[in-house]
């Protein structure tokens, strides 16, 4: 007699398992009839489709980007120095890189000039690909000299489109993680879906194309994919080997390309590490990610001629030793990201600082706390709902789980008992879930850092909504219902056509390359002058790549023109940096965009011990300065200013002067 018994613990994952014993069982009774061959093909068949669909997913909101770029600037129809000037701040000052790489007559001296480069800071010779995350650009440079393209391809385009490209991508890995979380790619979708909708708060490639951070997190969510998939139970050993090769290059493709990589990685560690410490991750497996994390950094540290920023990198500090880390750091001195913990010191309350550095970033909207409107946007496209929704879910369950494995102290095979409590969650949904909750404090409290956590919000509220392990909890108590729209006017924006047009700045950029030397030295902002460095070739006296000590004492002395000094001293600090020329923006000198305190002229004045301009209080121990503000001063061509500059340009937006060289 034919007996048919309940199956116990099917996974998807498992199927080749799966069918090898049924097929046994069929031999050992002969007559139960094999649904094997039905389930692989039924799962050949969504993976097909799935596939196709994450493909075409990603190639529509490449396309999709690249639409909205071109109508809002009408890139294709702007002259070439107004493509350039659409570079904005820092943009502008990699996007040179790649067009020095063009521009050299060979590629060794391309090389050459990158790391011998004595134009991005004067009178100094700088190794840029040891200071800067600039090998995307090297790379760029030479697959557009070395193929075919040059007849159909601007430059540009082929710089912008490859960024558009990894943008396809990114959403590509992200509606694989959500598939690989639910087991189901209508959940990949939902995902992707999200994130288009959300386009405002989870990306911001279309404006500023060249940033590194729209380079690395493609690779960033591409290696949460592929960990996502690793930390999956009894995974064949060539998928598991396979798994790890593409964990290691897309960690060591995001080092690569964003100076910031050390401290996200940092996040990962800490993650793993807590979840081992909890016995919710297999410790082989976690050996395995410190590892690679390890190595990928180690590997960048040599391309970028062992930078001491990543040699005494926190990530390091943390999976090596705390006391090998402590005896780097004392042999090495550095300086290099030591703002970053005074701008962090500050920011969560450990006393105040009149530190220009740290102040600097206090005072920019995008170091700031995310903004309330935010999750209204969010919740509009009922994204943040159902990321709420999912969070207590797993929360709760993560809870749960972890007290379980904390108090069963007589259990050394928890792990094991994880899939048969009445409770559990996976390891990969485990990952996942510190994941997003870390991306969610760290975009709370610095907002350019919410395209992180508003990416991984897609994936994990998707999951959520379509895993069936959370709605065997929840369908039959919950019911959901929000009138609100889904669609946010995608079609609208495509069909919103807008210009380019900035004529103060092309005006300015075409004057310094018709009246001034090749040779000549620029002060002023970092914004302006990394456009000045892409647009002219001119040599800078600094720039908004700030991850340099010396470079951002450079800036601060600099930045007196905004201050109330003497012009004799502000001569004398621009001389010393090789200034030919000075250009003074009235955007900053009357600066009304941020409240007080956090105008530059007021980080200056603070800086410098000197009392704020306008009704407010001031610290007791500032004073008055002595000298009238000198951006406003030398506009009036009094004699102890016209002695030392000479106005030479002049529009509405800027003011170009030309030092004396005999004072």
């Amino acid at each position: 007699m034919i007996s048919i018994r309940q199956r116990k613990g099917i996974k998807t994952t498992e199927v080749s398992e799966d069918c090898a014993a049924q097929e046994e069982n069929v031999k050992l009774e002969n007559k139960l009839p094999s649904s094997c061959t039905n389930r692989r093909l039924w799962k050949i068949l969504s993976f097909t489709i799935g596939g196709t669909v994450a493909l075409c997913i990603g190639l529509l909101t490449s396309v999709y980007l690249a639409t909205l770029h071109e109508n809002d600037l009408w890139f294709s129809n702007i002259k070439e120095v107004e493509r350039e000037i659409s570079f904005r701040t820092e943009c502008g000052l990699y996007y040179s890189y790649y067009k020095q790489m063009l521009q050299a007559p060979t590629l060794m001296q391309g090389f050459h000039g990158l790391i011998y480069d004595n134009k991005t800071e004067s009178m100094r010779t700088i190794n840029l690909l040891q200071r800067m995350n600039i090998y995307q650009e090297v790379f760029l440079g030479i697959l557009y000299r070395v193929l075919p393209i040059q007849k159909y391809l601007e430059p540009v385009y082929f710089y912008i489109y490859t960024l558009f490209g990894l943008q396809a991508i990114y959403v590509t890995a992200l509606y694989i993680t959500s598939w690989l979380l639910s087991g189901t790619w209508l959940s990949g979708l939902l995902a992707a879906f999200w994130y288009v909708t959300n386009r405002i708060d989870t990306t911001r490639v279309e404006f500023t194309i060249p940033l590194r951070e729209n380079w690395a997190l493609p690779f960033f969510a591409i290696q949460i994919a592929a960990i996502t998939y690793f930390l999956r139970p009894n995974l064949q050993p060539l998928s598991q080997r396979l798994t790890l090769l593409a964990i290691f290059t897309s960690t060591f493709l995001f080092s690569l390309t964003w100076q910031f990589n050390q401290f996200m990685m940092l996040m990962q560690a800490l993650v793993l590490f807590t979840l081992d410490s909890l016995d919710m991750l297999p410790a082989v497996k976690v050996t395995w990610l410190y590892g690679i994390q390890l190595t990928g950094l180690l590997l960048v540290c040599i391309l970028q001629f062992f930078n001491s920023m990543i040699l005494g990198s926190l990530l390091i500090s943390f999976n090596l030793s705390v006391l090998i880390a402590r005896k780097i750091q004392r042999i090495l001195n550095l300086k290099s990201d030591e703002h970053i913990f005074k701008f962090l010191k500050a920011k969560f309350g450990f006393g105040a600082t009149r530190d220009f550095d740290a102040n600097l970033y206090l005072c920019e909207e995008a170091f700031g706390l995310l903004p309330l409107n935010t999750f209204e946007r969010l919740s509009d496209t009922l994204l943040f709902y159902a990321y709420i929704f999912v969070l207590s879910i797993t929360v709760t369950a993560a809870l749960a789980v972890a007290f379980r494995n904390l108090s069963d102290s007589t259990n050394q095979q928890s792990m094991g008992k994880i899939g048969k409590s009445s409770i559990g969650l996976k390891p990969e949904t485990a990952y996942n879930l510190i994941h997003t909750i870390l991306f969610g404090f760290l975009a709370l409290s610095t907002m350019r850092m919410k395209y992180l956590w508003t990416s991984h919000m897609c994936v994990f509220a998707s999951f959520g909504l379509c895993s069936p392990e959370i709605w065997e909890l929840l369908l039959k108590l919950i019911h959901l219902y929000n009138p609100k729209r889904f669609w946010p006017g995608m079609m609208d924006e495509l069909s919103e056509l807008r210009e380019f047009y900035d004529p103060d700045t092309v005006e300015l950029m075409n004057w310094i390359n018709s009246n001034t030397p090749r040779k000549a030295v620029f002060a002023g902002s970092m914004q302006l002058l990394a456009g000045v460095k892409l647009c002219t070739g001119r040599t800078l006296t600094n720039h908004p790549h700030y991850e340099d000590n010396s470079l951002r004492e450079r800036t601060r002395a600099v930045y007196q023109i905004y201050a109330k000094r003497p012009p004799e001293e502000v001569h004398a600090l621009l001389r010393s940096f090789g200034t030919d020329y000075v250009i003074l923006e009235d955007s900053i000198c009357y600066e009304r965009r941020h409240r007080r305190g956090c105008r530059l002229r007021d980080l200056l004045d603070v800086a410098n011990g000197h009392m704020m301009d306008g009704p407010g209080e001031n610290d007791p121990d500032l004073k008055l300065a002595g000298h009238p503000r000198f951006c406003e001063e030398i506009k009036r061509n009094l004699p102890p200013y016209t002695a030392y500059f000479t106005r030479v340009f002049q529009n509405k937006t800027f003011h170009v002067y030309k030092l004396s060289r005999n004072k």
